[in-house]
């Protein structure tokens, strides 16, 4: 039995000597080591050995068993290594190549231009008002002077969602809401920022939807010459010291009276050129002095109040700042549009 477990530890190795995949070398371990394999079946014959034989015999069964494990052993550690040297050499990173450099992003460049104009008008004692963009009729419409049927809601036709629901077409709401919400207490001084929509067709000079910002004062002894030094503040900060203003005659259902300002050409500083049609202006926003009605469904006597409100849109104030020519290009995400703001 001896003799058989030493030619067996010959064969063994000899056929462990060659093996060149791990398939292999399983299927090896199973043949000599495993529970029906060669060394099992050549121990099992020591119930026929004397008392004195067994602990030899078991001895080299051992020995044998020892040598085999050990080239097994061996072997799959070598085709680990050779595996994991593969997988590396398969994975392996060029530390030479150069990085992945993050971008950073900017501001939007309408955001830009809502802050620049909310910091302007914070410098001079507003504050910032908002409200909900799906609006009540009352409060878009009849509140401000407009009832059913008025023919100054044609200009403002806008998205409903049910009769007395609707997108408010103005931030003016905000003015009414709030009115209310002070009782009767004076001063109001906000402006009101945000999103507006309108059933207009896209095209370079209209959308959809659209940003604005208004502004409400309201106290004793407002008058129409506190809303034009007011404006032309603005003005100045945004565009410009030499900037000026001009107000004309126009008509709005919730101001009486009512003006269109228009500001000296940004590009041309007053003189004429193509994009002011030669006339030196460019119209920027409505104003006037808040009506009597208005007042009082905001809860003020227009007896004792008075009150002035302007309204802008944002998009128009950017587009004469940096010279934008279409107002699709700040909703079209055009990285090589926004880029141009990056530093501004």
């Amino acid at each position: 039995m001896r003799d058989k477990l030493k030619a067996l530890k010959i064969e063994a190795l000899a056929h462990l000597q060659d093996v060149l995949d791990p398939q292999t070398l399983n299927d090896l371990r199973v043949k000599y080591l495993g529970k029906k394999g060669a060394l099992t079946e050549i121990l099992r014959g020591m119930g026929s050995l004397s008392a004195e034989e067994r602990p030899l015999v078991g001895q080299v069964g051992n020995e044998v068993r020892a040598a085999i494990e050990e080239v097994i052993e061996a072997k799959q550690n070598a085709f680990q290594r050779a595996e994991t040297e593969q997988r590396l050499q398969a994975e392996q990173v060029d530390v030479t190549l150069p990085g992945r450099r993050m971008t950073q992003g900017a501001i939007h460049p309408l955001n830009k231009v809502i802050q620049d104009m909310e910091e302007i008008f914070i410098g001079m004692g507003y504050s910032i008002a908002e409200g909900p963009e799906v609006e009540t009729d009352y409060y878009n419409f009849e509140a401000l002077n407009l009832p059913k049927n008025h023919p100054a809601r044609d200009m403002q036709d806008t998205f409903y969602i049910t009769e007395e629901l609707l997108m408010r077409t103005q931030t003016s709401p905000v003015q009414i809401r709030t009115m209310q919400a002070m009782e009767g207490e004076v001063p109001v001084k906000i402006i009101c920022p945000g999103k507006v929509y309108r059933r207009d067709d896209d095209d370079a000079t209209h959308s959809f939807q659209f940003n604005q910002i208004e502004g409400l004062v309201i106290d004793k002894n407002i008058r129409m010459s506190d809303l034009k030094g007011t404006l032309q503040q603005f003005v100045q900060e945004m565009f410009g010291p030499n900037t000026q203003i001009r107000l004309r005659p126009s008509f709005f259902p919730f101001t009486e009276p009512s003006a269109e300002v228009d500001v000296t050409c940004v590009k041309c500083g007053g003189s004429g050129c193509r994009m002011c049609k030669h006339t030196g202006w460019l119209e920027i926003l409505g104003c006037g002095m808040v009506h009597p009605k208005v007042l009082e469904m905001g809860g003020y006597d227009p007896e004792e109040y008075s009150g002035f409100a302007f309204g802008m849109g944002v998009e128009r104030i950017a587009i004469l700042k940096y010279g934008i020519d279409d107002i699709r290009h700040f909703y079209n995400s055009d990285m090589s549009f926004l880029k141009q703001f990056a530093r501004i």
